[in-house]
């Protein structure tokens, strides 16, 4: 039997003098804008639940809250802000800072721009948002047409059934995807508004760095590389570059928002919250 040393079994038992996570004050709440997808719901309250209770653990007033997961920007913005007002006037806040993954960048860069809530919007920091579009909604609508429409109708289906408070419209939100039409239609028409402050991250794991990644996004990740270079398995780095580029994470596009996340990853998912939270005190948000 192997003798363990009294003195080192009870460094382990050694407590932390502050345990808890520290706190972070901002000026303004966190709103988490999720992107287009709603499987991760099937096991969190929300796609960004996990995040926005690590943003909690710090002492940040921060809210997920869940919209039609399947559904054009113009639909999705729509929800964005009648969340924006309804927390608004449930508890008082004048401002946000919103902080949006994946397709949300582009639901909030929409809704500032069109729907007018710049004035309630403090910051914008996005997560690997398509500010570039990706081809990866290039290759999903390259599948033959019955194909796409029955696909279609399941994720139409499936998202009405989670989120019966919206209409589903898979197919045209991938539409919207694509580098042509976030390029050539969305960003020319869609303007920054000089009320709010942009940052955002982008991501690269897979194909093209040292960063591993879950094998069942492998396929895609190469198709990406060879079309944009390295991503992080849904959209490319300089795709997700938009107003001040904060870092380039060593994350996938579902580790980023804690879904698929394994023990010795985690610690690169803490750091994450804590640096975005900690930019927005920086800056006096």
């Amino acid at each position: 039997m192997k003798w363990i040393e009294p003195k080192k079994y009870m460094k382990k038992l050694e407590l932390t003098e502050f345990p808890q996570p520290d706190l972070i004050r901002l000026k303004y709440p966190v709103l988490l804008c999720h992107g287009y997808g709603g499987f991760s719901m099937l096991v969190s309250p929300s796609p960004i639940h996990e995040s926005c209770m690590r943003l909690r653990g710090h002492g940040i007033e921060a809210f997920a809250p869940n919209i039609v997961p399947y559904a054009t920007v113009e639909i999705r913005a729509e929800q964005w802000a009648e969340v924006i007002e309804k927390i608004s006037s449930k508890y008082g806040y004048e401002k946000f800072n919103v902080v949006a993954h994946s397709m949300g960048g582009l639901d909030m860069r929409y809704a500032i721009s069109k729907l007018g809530i710049a004035n309630s919007v403090a910051s914008l920091t996005t997560i690997a948002a398509p500010h570039k579009g990706t081809s990866l909604a290039e290759i999903v609508l390259t599948a033959p047409l019955t194909v796409k429409e029955k696909l279609g109708e399941l994720f139409d289906w499936f998202g009405e059934s989670i989120y019966p408070g919206g209409k589903s419209d898979a197919v045209a939100a991938v539409e919207q995807l694509t580098r042509e039409y976030v390029t050539q239609e969305f960003n020319p028409s869609h303007p920054d508004d000089k009320l709010v402050e942009y940052f955002s991250y982008s991501a690269a794991v897979g194909k093209g760095t040292k960063h591993p990644l879950n094998p069942i996004y492998k396929l895609q990740n190469q198709l990406i590389y060879h079309r944009e270079g390295v991503n992080d398995s849904f959209v490319g780095i300089e795709s997700a570059k938009w107003g001040e580029h904060l870092g380039t994470l060593s994350l996938s596009h579902l580790e980023q928002i804690e879904i698929q996340v394994n023990k010795e990853r985690k610690p690169l998912v803490e750091n994450l919250w804590r640096d975005l939270a900690m930019n927005l005190r920086d800056r006096g948000f």
